[in-house]
C-alpha cells in the first residue's frame, strides 16, 4: 500500500532538531506533504544557529513546537515529542533528512495490518555499506546491532536507525531515560523486554558527512554499548 492509500491523519511525526537551520524548513515541508500526517511535533533542542527562529515561525495548524532552553540531546527531545504525540501511530523523523518522509507508508503498513507493534526502517537490510557512508560508522552500526540482538533475542539489521514507528499504546508504557543517542538501544531493549512485536522494513537512506552536520561520535558509541547491557539486564521494577 502506498502512502497515499494510508488512512488520512493517522500519524504523529516527532522531529528532534539541533542546529539544523539549513534543513529544518525543508524537512517540515516534506513531512507536511504526507497525507497520513495529522500532527508534527518539532522539538528545538537549544539550537544556536538560527533554527529556533525558523521553527518559531512555522505556520501550520498541524505543527506543535517546543523549545528546550539548552541542548539536552536527541533522547530528551524524543521524550518531549512522545509526550505530545496524539495520533494512533508515531514516527521519529530526524531533521537532517537522511531518511525520506515518503517512506512513511512502508513504516506504517505493518502496524495497520496488525503484523507489528513497532517498525524499524532498516538502512542496511542486506548488511552492506552504502555509498557515501563512513566505513567506521557502518562497522560500528554492525557491531552495536549484533550486540543488541544478542542481548534482546531480536534479529534486527539496523538497531540504530532513526526511523522507528510505534503504536501510541506502546509509548504509553515506555519511560525514556537516555538524553542523547543512547535512546536508540534503550528503546530497543525496553520494547523487547515488554514483549512488543518488532518488524523491520527497508527504507531509503542518504548519509551525510560531519562537514554537513552529522553529530554522532565515539562518545555516543561507547554509551550505546553501556545502554545495550544496562537496559537489557537490569532488574525489572
Amino acid at each position: 500500500m502506498s502512502e497515499q492509500q494510508l488512512p488520512v491523519g493517522c500519524l504523529s511525526v516527532v522531529i528532534p532538531c539541533f542546529n539544523e537551520a539549513d534543513r529544518i524548513q525543508q524537512c517540515v515541508e516534506r513531512v507536511l506533504q504526507q497525507s497520513a500526517v495529522s500532527q508534527i511535533v518539532v522539538v528545538d533542542d537549544g539550537s544556536t544557529d538560527g533554527t529556533s527562529e525558523i521553527v518559531r515561525n512555522l505556520d501550520n495548524e498541524l505543527i506543535v513546537v517546543r523549545h528546550h532552553p539548552r541542548n539536552r540531546g536527541k533522547g530528551a527531545s524524543v521524550r518531549t515529542g512522545f509526550q505530545l504525540a496524539s495520533a494512533p501511530f508515531v514516527v521519529i523523523q530526524d531533521s537532517d533528512l537522511e531518511q525520506d518522509p515518503s517512506d512513511y507508508g512502508l513504516l506504517i503498513q505493518p502496524l495497520l495490518d496488525r503484523e507489528a507493534d513497532v517498525v524499524y526502517g532498516s538502512r542496511f537490510p542486506d548488511r552492506r555499506r552504502l555509498p557515501g557512508q563512513y566505513r567506521l560508522h557502518f562497522l560500528a552500526n554492525r557491531f552495536l546491532t549484533a550486540l543488541s540482538n544478542t542481548m534482546t533475542g531480536l534479529r534486527l539489521t539496523d538497531m540504530e536507525t532513526g526511523y522507528k514507528a510505534f503504536r501510541r499504546e506502546v509509548l504509553e508504557g515506555l519511560s525514556i531515560e537516555e538524553s542523547r543517542f543512547g535512546v536508540e538501544p534503550e528503546l530497543t531493549a525496553k520494547v523487547a523486554r515488554q514483549g512488543w512485536k518488532i518488524r523491520e522494513v527497508k527504507v531509503s537512506y542518504s548519509p551525510r558527512s560531519f562537514e554537513s552536520g552529522k553529530k554522532i561520535g565515539l562518545r555516543d558509541g561507547l554509551r550505546a554499548i553501556y545502554c545495550i547491557f544496562w537496559y537489557s539486564l537490569r532488574p525489572r521494577t
